[in-house]
This record gives C-alpha cells, sequence and structure tokens, in this order.
C-alpha cells in the first residue's frame, strides 16, 4: 500500500513502477471527488456518487473507507483485492493513512505499508500550487489533511522521499523485491520442510 499527502506524486511512481514490473496490478479505487483533467475512469478512480459510495458501503463491497480532505469519500473495492490475494499476485493500494490502517487489519501481514515524503513542506506546498488542479481553498485543506498523514507516519513501514521519481522508483520496487523473499511471505517454508524430513531420514 502506498501512502501519502497530496501532491507527493504517489500516482507517477506507482506507475513508474508498474512500468518495469507488469505482472503488478493496482487496484482502482472509489472516489466521490470530480476528475481532474486527464483522468480516466476506471482507470485512474472509480468516481460515484455519495449516494452509490454509501450503497457500496452499506453492502461491505468496500475493503476500506475514509472521508478525506473534510468533505470527499475514498474507497478500495474488496472484490479485486481478494481475487489477486487469493491467485498470490502482487496488488498495490495508493489510500490514505486511514485505509493503511484499516487495510492492515484486515490484511495482517500479507499488508506493507510505504509512505511517501516531499523533499520539504515547502516543496510540497508548491507542488499542490504548480500543478493547478484545485482551488486556492482545496490546496487549503491539502495542506491541512497531509499534516494529519505526517502525524501517522508511524504506521508506515517504509518511508521514501520523493526528491527524484527515478530514485523513489527504484526505491518502492525494492520494497516489493525485499517484501517478495521475507521469511514469512515468501513460500520457503516447504523447502524448508523438505530438508528436515530429508536430514531426520539420513539421521542427521
Amino acid at each position: 500500500m502506498v501512502s501519502g499527502p497530496s501532491g507527493v506524486g504517489k500516482g507517477t511512481i506507482i506507475r513508474g513502477l508498474m512500468s518495469r514490473r507488469p505482472d503488478l496490478r493496482k487496484s482502482v479505487s472509489c472516489t466521490t471527488r470530480s476528475p481532474r483533467p486527464g483522468e480516466r475512469p476506471g482507470v485512474d478512480y472509480h468516481f460515484v456518487s455519495p449516494a452509490d459510495f454509501g450503497i457500496m458501503r452499506t453492502r461491505g463491497e468496500l475493503l476500506e473507507w475514509a472521508v478525506v480532505h473534510q468533505d470527499l469519500y475514498y474507497g478500495t473495492p474488496r472484490r479485486p483485492v481478494e481475487e489477486a490475494l487469493s491467485r498470490g499476485e502482487d496488488i498495490i493500494l495508493e489510500i490514505d493513512y486511514q485505509g493503511a490502517r484499516s487495510v492492515r487489519l484486515a490484511l495482517g501481514g500479507r499488508a506493507v505499508l510505504v509512505f511517501v515524503a516531499p523533499p520539504s513542506w515547502g516543496e510540497l506546498h508548491a507542488r499542490l500550487v504548480g500543478r493547478e488542479t484545485e482551488a486556492p481553498e482545496d490546496v487549503l485543506k491539502r495542506l491541512h489533511t497531509a499534516r494529519r498523514e505526517f502525524a501517522h507516519m508511524d504506521l508506515f513501514q517504509f518511508v521514501l522521499v520523493n526528491e527524484s521519481v527515478q530514485q523513489a522508483v527504484d526505491d518502492l520496487e525494492a520494497v516489493l523485491v525485499a517484501e517478495k523473499q521475507r521469511l514469512g511471505r515468501a513460500d520457503w517454508r516447504s523447502l524448508q520442510a523438505e530438508v528436515l524430513a530429508d536430514a531426520e531420514a539420513d539421521g542427521r
């Protein structure tokens, strides 16, 4: 799971990683906010009405959901994540700290939490203003949310500083590779059992 404040470049980093790892899947979140220029429904987000979001939540169709920026709803559809995990696939979620906490509770050790941070607070402010996709009052809401997100960084196992997109993609790929080899996630138990059984049979 990849989290971090608006404007930090999470989406760009994730796209960079997926271009290298075609077997990696991305969960498409639901949101009640309006699409930004260039965003594609069903690819970047599922854009839904507040009423439809409420129905999905009531039916248990969301793995997690949260109110973000004071008045917008975001959530992760449950079925695609559970189906990917049942097939042994890696799936990446772009969610906020509230969602990260919920998914960690739901998935336990299968969930790996990565926080993407800007090089500085001033740089984050400049990026939010510079992208010109929100009104000034919305920028202030996102900065307010960012302060809360920084206050919850202890939830995460890894922190990446996005000073260079290329380096941030390298770092995220390194996390993915390391986690796939971590004892308890990688399927080493069957090999270990085979070796121990062979040693026992030989009396060693």
